[in-house]
Protein backbone atom coordinates (compact mmCIF):
# COMPACT_ATOMS: atom_id res chain seq x y z
CA UNK A 1 0.00 0.00 0.00
CA UNK A 2 1.93 3.47 -1.17
CA UNK A 3 1.91 6.32 0.83
CA UNK A 4 0.96 8.21 -2.24
CA UNK A 5 -2.72 6.38 -2.10
CA UNK A 6 -3.89 7.70 0.98
CA UNK A 7 -6.08 10.68 1.43
CA UNK A 8 -4.36 11.59 5.09
CA UNK A 9 -7.16 13.99 5.95
CA UNK A 10 -9.89 11.50 5.88
CA UNK A 11 -7.36 8.89 7.99
CA UNK A 12 -6.98 10.30 11.47
CA UNK A 13 -9.14 7.60 12.74
CA UNK A 14 -8.58 4.80 10.49
CA UNK A 15 -7.24 1.60 11.39
CA UNK A 16 -4.48 0.24 9.51
CA UNK A 17 -2.50 -3.42 10.08
CA UNK A 18 0.74 -3.39 10.74
CA UNK A 19 2.01 -5.04 7.66
CA UNK A 20 0.97 -1.80 5.83
CA UNK A 21 2.71 0.24 8.56
CA UNK A 22 6.17 -2.11 8.28
CA UNK A 23 5.91 -1.32 4.13
CA UNK A 24 7.18 2.67 4.83
CA UNK A 25 10.66 1.95 6.16
CA UNK A 26 12.41 4.02 4.05
CA UNK A 27 14.15 7.76 3.97
CA UNK A 28 11.73 9.14 1.56
CA UNK A 29 8.55 7.29 2.74
CA UNK A 30 8.86 6.80 6.50
CA UNK A 31 6.29 6.03 9.48
CA UNK A 32 6.38 5.50 12.88
CA UNK A 33 4.06 4.12 15.80
CA UNK A 34 3.71 6.09 19.11
CA UNK A 35 0.66 4.71 21.71
CA UNK A 36 -0.82 3.00 18.61
CA UNK A 37 -1.34 6.40 16.30
CA UNK A 38 0.83 6.33 13.28
CA UNK A 39 2.75 9.22 11.91
CA UNK A 40 4.30 9.72 8.61
CA UNK A 41 7.98 11.69 8.87
CA UNK A 42 8.98 11.21 5.33
CA UNK A 43 9.16 14.80 4.98
CA UNK A 44 9.11 16.27 8.82
CA UNK A 45 11.81 14.56 9.75
CA UNK A 46 14.32 17.11 8.37
CA UNK A 47 12.62 19.61 11.01
CA UNK A 48 13.27 17.05 14.03
CA UNK A 49 15.15 18.94 16.39
CA UNK A 50 17.04 15.73 17.14
CA UNK A 51 18.16 15.37 13.34
CA UNK A 52 16.53 13.53 10.45
CA UNK A 53 18.81 10.13 11.75
CA UNK A 54 17.41 9.42 15.25
CA UNK A 55 13.81 9.63 14.33
CA UNK A 56 14.42 7.81 10.81
CA UNK A 57 16.18 4.56 12.93
CA UNK A 58 12.68 3.49 13.69
CA UNK A 59 10.42 3.91 10.29
CA UNK A 60 8.01 1.33 10.12
CA UNK A 61 8.73 0.17 13.96
CA UNK A 62 6.79 1.00 17.48
CA UNK A 63 8.67 3.91 18.62
CA UNK A 64 6.51 4.63 21.87
CA UNK A 65 9.76 3.45 24.08
CA UNK A 66 12.40 5.32 22.18
CA UNK A 67 9.94 8.58 22.36
CA UNK A 68 8.94 8.33 25.72
CA UNK A 69 12.91 8.41 26.80
CA UNK A 70 14.06 11.20 24.79
CA UNK A 71 10.89 13.91 25.56
CA UNK A 72 11.24 15.41 28.72
CA UNK A 73 8.36 17.46 27.88
CA UNK A 74 6.00 14.96 26.16
CA UNK A 75 3.02 17.30 26.10
CA UNK A 76 5.22 20.04 23.85
CA UNK A 77 6.53 17.20 21.94
CA UNK A 78 3.02 15.95 20.74
CA UNK A 79 2.21 19.36 19.23
CA UNK A 80 4.30 18.70 16.44
CA UNK A 81 2.68 15.21 16.03
CA UNK A 82 -1.15 16.56 15.19
CA UNK A 83 0.03 17.28 11.48
CA UNK A 84 1.49 13.98 10.48
CA UNK A 85 -0.83 12.02 11.89
CA UNK A 86 -2.03 9.09 9.76
CA UNK A 87 -4.29 6.80 11.61
CA UNK A 88 -4.39 4.30 14.09
CA UNK A 89 -2.59 0.50 14.19
CA UNK A 90 -5.27 -1.75 13.98
CA UNK A 91 -5.48 -4.35 16.87
CA UNK A 92 -2.31 -2.38 18.80
CA UNK A 93 -1.37 -3.69 21.88
CA UNK A 94 0.90 -1.69 23.95
CA UNK A 95 4.57 -3.05 24.25
CA UNK A 96 4.23 -3.90 27.99
CA UNK A 97 0.99 -5.81 27.14
CA UNK A 98 3.35 -8.32 24.99
CA UNK A 99 5.92 -8.05 27.39
CA UNK A 100 6.82 -9.05 31.06
CA UNK A 101 10.07 -7.15 30.89
CA UNK A 102 8.42 -4.04 29.76
CA UNK A 103 5.19 -3.85 32.24
CA UNK A 104 7.66 -4.64 35.09
CA UNK A 105 10.24 -1.42 33.94
CA UNK A 106 7.05 0.72 33.45
CA UNK A 107 6.06 -0.15 37.24
CA UNK A 108 9.48 0.14 38.11
CA UNK A 109 9.80 3.49 36.60
CA UNK A 110 6.69 4.75 38.03
CA UNK A 111 7.63 3.78 41.35
CA UNK A 112 10.54 6.16 40.43
CA UNK A 113 8.62 8.84 39.58
CA UNK A 114 6.48 9.00 42.98
CA UNK A 115 9.62 8.48 44.87
CA UNK A 116 10.95 11.79 43.65
CA UNK A 117 14.25 9.91 42.49
CA UNK A 118 13.77 11.64 38.79
CA UNK A 119 14.46 15.21 40.78
CA UNK A 120 17.94 16.53 40.42
CA UNK A 121 19.92 17.85 43.72
CA UNK A 122 21.08 21.20 42.42
CA UNK A 123 23.67 21.41 45.13
CA UNK A 124 25.01 18.43 44.00
CA UNK A 125 25.71 20.12 40.64
CA UNK A 126 26.77 23.19 42.07
CA UNK A 127 29.39 21.63 43.74
CA UNK A 128 30.41 19.33 40.50
CA UNK A 129 31.00 22.66 38.84
CA UNK A 130 32.89 24.36 41.37
CA UNK A 131 35.28 20.52 41.53
CA UNK A 132 35.46 21.34 37.45
CA UNK A 133 36.82 24.72 37.84
CA UNK A 134 39.14 24.07 40.66
CA UNK A 135 40.50 21.28 38.33
CA UNK A 136 40.48 23.47 35.90
CA UNK A 137 42.79 25.81 37.30
CA UNK A 138 45.09 22.90 38.34
CA UNK A 139 45.28 21.82 34.23
CA UNK A 140 43.34 18.52 34.95
CA UNK A 141 40.31 18.99 32.62
CA UNK A 142 38.84 15.76 32.10
CA UNK A 143 36.23 15.49 34.71
CA UNK A 144 33.85 17.98 33.09
CA UNK A 145 33.21 15.38 30.35
CA UNK A 146 31.54 13.31 32.71
CA UNK A 147 29.68 16.53 34.04
CA UNK A 148 28.82 18.21 30.16
CA UNK A 149 27.34 14.49 29.85
CA UNK A 150 24.28 15.03 32.40
CA UNK A 151 23.59 18.54 30.67
CA UNK A 152 23.20 17.03 27.71
CA UNK A 153 20.86 14.69 28.68
CA UNK A 154 18.67 17.71 29.74
CA UNK A 155 18.81 15.97 33.28
CA UNK A 156 19.56 18.65 35.49
CA UNK A 157 17.18 21.73 34.98
CA UNK A 158 13.98 21.97 33.89
CA UNK A 159 14.82 23.79 31.20
CA UNK A 160 16.38 22.70 27.94
CA UNK A 161 17.89 25.59 27.35
CA UNK A 162 19.43 26.58 30.35
CA UNK A 163 20.87 22.64 30.64
CA UNK A 164 22.53 23.01 26.63
CA UNK A 165 24.01 26.37 28.07
CA UNK A 166 25.64 25.01 30.90
CA UNK A 167 26.65 22.27 28.47
CA UNK A 168 28.04 24.74 25.94
CA UNK A 169 29.91 26.26 28.63
CA UNK A 170 31.42 22.98 29.87
CA UNK A 171 32.52 20.68 26.90
CA UNK A 172 32.79 23.69 24.47
CA UNK A 173 34.85 26.57 26.81
CA UNK A 174 36.36 24.36 29.31
CA UNK A 175 37.05 20.88 27.46
CA UNK A 176 37.51 22.24 24.19
CA UNK A 177 35.25 19.62 21.97
CA UNK A 178 31.38 20.50 20.67
CA UNK A 179 28.28 20.58 22.76
CA UNK A 180 26.09 19.94 19.11
CA UNK A 181 28.71 17.65 17.79
CA UNK A 182 28.12 15.67 21.24
CA UNK A 183 24.55 15.44 21.41
CA UNK A 184 24.08 14.35 17.94
CA UNK A 185 26.64 11.33 18.50
CA UNK A 186 25.49 10.64 22.01
CA UNK A 187 21.61 10.47 21.68
CA UNK A 188 22.14 8.62 18.28
CA UNK A 189 23.94 5.91 20.43
CA UNK A 190 21.26 5.71 23.03
CA UNK A 191 18.56 5.48 20.47
CA UNK A 192 20.09 2.22 19.03
CA UNK A 193 23.13 1.03 21.49
CA UNK A 194 25.11 -1.60 20.02
CA UNK A 195 23.19 -1.47 16.57
CA UNK A 196 25.95 -2.11 14.03
CA UNK A 197 25.38 0.80 11.21
CA UNK A 198 23.09 3.07 13.26
CA UNK A 199 24.88 3.41 16.95
CA UNK A 200 28.02 5.30 15.98
CA UNK A 201 29.79 4.33 18.94
CA UNK A 202 30.49 0.70 17.49
CA UNK A 203 31.31 1.83 14.33
CA UNK A 204 35.29 0.66 14.57
CA UNK A 205 35.56 -0.60 10.61
CA UNK A 206 38.23 -1.80 9.23
CA UNK A 207 40.01 -0.95 12.42
CA UNK A 208 37.78 -3.57 15.08
CA UNK A 209 34.50 -6.00 14.55
CA UNK A 210 33.17 -5.97 17.51
CA UNK A 211 30.32 -8.51 18.72
CA UNK A 212 30.07 -11.67 17.23
CA UNK A 213 28.01 -11.38 13.76
CA UNK A 214 30.23 -8.82 12.16
CA UNK A 215 33.50 -11.07 12.01
CA UNK A 216 31.51 -14.14 10.49
CA UNK A 217 29.99 -11.59 7.86
CA UNK A 218 33.76 -10.26 6.82
CA UNK A 219 35.13 -14.02 7.02
CA UNK A 220 32.90 -15.12 5.14
CA UNK A 221 33.70 -12.64 2.13
CA UNK A 222 37.62 -12.96 2.95
CA UNK A 223 37.72 -9.07 4.08
CA UNK A 224 40.83 -9.33 5.49
CA UNK A 225 42.29 -6.14 6.20
CA UNK A 226 43.56 -6.56 9.87
CA UNK A 227 44.77 -9.86 11.74
CA UNK A 228 41.38 -9.58 13.98
CA UNK A 229 42.05 -12.96 15.89
CA UNK A 230 44.43 -10.37 17.69
CA UNK A 231 42.25 -7.39 17.81
CA UNK A 232 42.08 -8.08 21.70
CA UNK A 233 45.70 -7.97 21.93
CA UNK A 234 46.14 -4.64 19.80
CA UNK A 235 43.03 -2.52 20.88
CA UNK A 236 44.78 -0.95 23.73
CA UNK A 237 47.54 0.03 21.53
CA UNK A 238 45.31 2.07 18.90
CA UNK A 239 41.68 2.54 20.61
CA UNK A 240 42.53 3.94 23.54
CA UNK A 241 45.88 6.83 22.92
CA UNK A 242 44.16 7.51 19.11
CA UNK A 243 40.32 8.18 19.80
CA UNK A 244 40.76 11.90 21.16
CA UNK A 245 43.91 13.06 19.86
CA UNK A 246 43.62 12.26 16.51
CA UNK A 247 39.91 10.87 15.39
CA UNK A 248 37.65 13.49 17.44
CA UNK A 249 40.19 15.99 16.75
CA UNK A 250 39.45 15.58 13.15
CA UNK A 251 35.85 14.40 13.31
CA UNK A 252 34.40 17.54 15.20
CA UNK A 253 35.60 20.54 12.99
CA UNK A 254 34.42 18.64 9.77
CA UNK A 255 31.32 18.01 11.67
CA UNK A 256 30.89 21.70 12.44
CA UNK A 257 32.13 23.24 9.23
CA UNK A 258 29.91 21.05 7.15
CA UNK A 259 26.76 22.10 8.83
CA UNK A 260 27.85 25.45 9.21
CA UNK A 261 27.47 25.76 12.69
CA UNK A 262 29.64 28.90 13.10
CA UNK A 263 28.21 29.81 16.74
CA UNK A 264 29.99 26.40 17.93
CA UNK A 265 33.09 27.57 16.30
CA UNK A 266 33.09 30.30 18.29
CA UNK A 267 32.23 28.68 21.62
CA UNK A 268 34.92 26.11 20.76
CA UNK A 269 37.74 28.73 19.66
CA UNK A 270 36.95 30.23 23.53
CA UNK A 271 38.78 27.36 24.57
CA UNK A 272 41.61 27.20 22.32
CA UNK A 273 42.20 31.03 23.09
CA UNK A 274 42.42 30.46 27.07
CA UNK A 275 44.38 27.96 26.61
CA UNK A 276 47.19 29.60 24.60
CA UNK A 277 46.49 32.62 26.94
CA UNK A 278 47.38 30.08 29.91
CA UNK A 279 50.55 28.12 28.38
CA UNK A 280 52.00 30.56 25.31
CA UNK A 281 53.92 33.05 27.63
CA UNK A 282 55.64 29.88 29.17
CA UNK A 283 55.92 27.26 26.46
CA UNK A 284 55.58 28.69 22.97
CA UNK A 285 53.26 27.61 20.20
CA UNK A 286 54.41 24.30 19.80
CA UNK A 287 54.80 23.73 23.43
CA UNK A 288 51.62 24.94 23.76
CA UNK A 289 50.03 22.19 20.88
CA UNK A 290 52.37 19.48 22.44
CA UNK A 291 50.73 20.12 25.87
CA UNK A 292 47.52 20.02 24.31
CA UNK A 293 47.53 16.68 22.56
CA UNK A 294 49.49 14.86 25.84
CA UNK A 295 46.34 16.20 27.68
CA UNK A 296 44.57 14.38 24.88
CA UNK A 297 46.37 11.66 25.03
CA UNK A 298 46.16 10.96 29.11
CA UNK A 299 42.10 12.11 28.61
CA UNK A 300 41.68 10.07 25.75
CA UNK A 301 42.48 6.38 28.06
CA UNK A 302 40.14 7.75 30.80
CA UNK A 303 37.40 8.06 28.52
CA UNK A 304 37.68 4.62 26.56
CA UNK A 305 37.97 2.43 29.05
CA UNK A 306 34.82 4.26 30.86
CA UNK A 307 32.85 4.55 27.97
CA UNK A 308 33.34 0.84 25.90
CA UNK A 309 33.58 -1.40 29.42
CA UNK A 310 30.00 -0.99 29.29
CA UNK A 311 29.32 -1.87 26.08
CA UNK A 312 31.73 -3.64 23.76
CA UNK A 313 31.36 -7.14 26.54
CA UNK A 314 27.65 -7.17 25.39
CA UNK A 315 25.82 -7.91 22.50
CA UNK A 316 26.85 -6.20 19.20
CA UNK A 317 24.26 -7.12 16.68
CA UNK A 318 22.29 -5.60 12.91
CA UNK A 319 18.77 -3.97 13.65
CA UNK A 320 17.20 -7.08 15.73
CA UNK A 321 13.98 -5.00 16.25
CA UNK A 322 13.81 -5.59 19.99
CA UNK A 323 11.81 -3.68 22.40
CA UNK A 324 12.77 -0.84 24.29
CA UNK A 325 13.89 -2.45 27.47
CA UNK A 326 15.31 -5.62 25.97
CA UNK A 327 17.43 -3.47 23.25
CA UNK A 328 19.11 -1.16 26.58
CA UNK A 329 19.14 -4.25 28.58
CA UNK A 330 20.99 -6.55 25.80
CA UNK A 331 23.94 -4.15 24.75
CA UNK A 332 24.80 -2.51 28.53
CA UNK A 333 26.40 -3.72 31.67
CA UNK A 334 26.95 -2.19 35.00
CA UNK A 335 30.69 -2.03 36.68
CA UNK A 336 30.81 -2.55 40.21
CA UNK A 337 30.53 0.23 42.95
CA UNK A 338 33.01 2.12 45.10
CA UNK A 339 33.87 5.22 45.44
CA UNK A 340 36.93 5.66 42.94
CA UNK A 341 34.38 4.01 40.64
CA UNK A 342 31.97 6.40 40.64
CA UNK A 343 34.01 9.09 40.77
CA UNK A 344 36.52 7.67 37.96
CA UNK A 345 33.52 6.70 35.68
CA UNK A 346 31.27 10.12 36.55
CA UNK A 347 28.78 7.44 37.96
CA UNK A 348 28.71 5.28 34.38
CA UNK A 349 29.34 2.40 35.87
CA UNK A 350 25.29 2.24 36.72
CA UNK A 351 25.04 1.95 32.75
CA UNK A 352 21.68 0.03 32.74
CA UNK A 353 19.84 2.34 34.68
CA UNK A 354 21.60 5.16 32.87
CA UNK A 355 20.44 3.67 29.30
CA UNK A 356 16.89 2.80 30.33
CA UNK A 357 15.97 6.32 31.78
Amino acid sequence: MGKGEFNYASLAVQELPWEDIKKHNTKTDAWIVIDGSIYDISNWAKKHPGGRKIISNYAGEDATEAWCAFHTDKNYASKFLKSILVGKVKDYDTPSSTSTLLADFHEVRKTAVNMGLFKPNHLFYVLTFLHILAFDLLGWLIQAGWAQHDYGHVSVFQSNRLNHLVQLILINTIKGASAHWWNYRHNNHHAKPNVLAKDPDVKFIPLFLLGKTLPVKWGRAKKKVLPYNRQHQYFFMIMPPLLLPLYFNYEIPYYLITRRLWSEMLWLSTFFIRWYIMFGSMLGFFGTLGLFFFVRFLESHWFVWVTQMNHIPMEVDFEQEDDWVTMQVKSTCNVDQSAFNDWFSGHLNFQIEHQLV
